[in-house]
């Protein structure tokens, strides 16, 4: 799933090939992705985009509407989305129902440009909504503060208030916007400390150094991504994992060998050398998992 540095760095991209022209078509290929339908995608034809941003994992194409009104489009790519850019879009719309994986398709940017969005898999979760703010989106109303932009205090306190493991809180959007299942097992690792460690028991020792592991991996994170054609950002990603989706590798930092817990609908890596004292965590969710 695209996280923040992925997210800013889509963008950014687009924002340099689209912000100062207009959407010239918008086709819909998959219905289900649009969750709203006034405005809808005939009021962003015309709309010249004035930027493209990042909110939390939200990608938001905000213009003003060929009626003068503010009109945004926000995309969450969800865990198998993605964009992609095209210099040469077909001019034949698009197909409603058909077997491509292209959900949307957006004509915007130098003549014969966009972007199409799509999805792989049969689990269809990207979803688009076109509104005149973001913020009339519940789940982007409900964010918690970014990950890059909360303070160490904010995020002590936001930790001291949860009853969660730490993993969970450092991946529930609506504490801390952002971070998903592959940077937050960077951060816990960078860290040191274990995915199950109990968020409102660490010191203040242990909060500190999760705050500045967050802060430093995706600014690091960002900073190979940014600039980037949004074509490679994946495998860029990829590469600058040292524990997530890394098992049966030895780590970076000591050499033991990367673990992995599997759960119902995901699966996440640590070292136990750097994190858990040696210990192996049981690789079953109803287990008795060891702390």
């Amino acid at each position: 799933m695209p996280e923040l540095p992925e997210i800013a760095a889509i963008a950014d991209y687009v924002g340099g090939k689209a912000v100062g022209t207009e959407i010239r078509r918008v086709d819909v290929a998959a219905l289900s992705v649009l969750k709203t339908y006034a405005p809808g995608p005939a009021d962003l034809v015309g709309a010249r985009v004035t930027a493209a941003e990042r909110i939390g994992k939200y990608l938001v194409l905000r213009a003003t509407g060929a009626d003068g009104g503010p009109v945004a489009l926000v995309v969450h790519l969800s865990r198998a989305g993605w964009l992609r850019w095209s210099a040469k879009l077909p001019q034949t719309p698009l197909r409603p129902g058909g077997k491509s994986p292209i959900a949307l398709r957006v004509h915007v940017g130098p003549p014969g440009e966009g972007f199409d969005l799509t999805e792989a898999g049969t689990q269809k979760r990207l979803a688009v909504w076109i509104v005149r703010d973001p913020a009339e989106i519940d789940m982007v109303a409900t964010l918690g503060p970014d990950a890059l932009a909360v303070t160490r205090d904010e995020f002590a306190a936001i930790l001291a208030g949860s009853g969660s493991q730490v993993k969970n809180v450092l991946r529930d959007q609506r504490l801390i916007a952002g971070i998903g299942n592959a940077y937050s097992d960077e951060i816990l690792h960078a860290a040191k400390l274990s995915p199950f460690a109990s968020a409102k028991g660490l010191g203040d020792d242990a909060v500190t150094r999760l705050y500045e592991a967050m802060v430093a991996e995706l600014t690091d994170a960002v900073t190979r991504s940014v600039g980037q054609h949004v074509a490679t950002l994946k495998s860029e990603k990829r590469s600058g994992m040292e524990v997530h989706g890394r098992t049966g590798s030895p780590c970076p930092v000591c050499g033991d060998t990367v673990r992995e817990v599997s759960l119902a609908d995901r699966s996440f890596q640590y070292c136990p050398t750097c994190q858990t004292g040696g210990r192996v965590l049981a690789d079953r969710r109803m287990s008795r998992l060891l702390k």
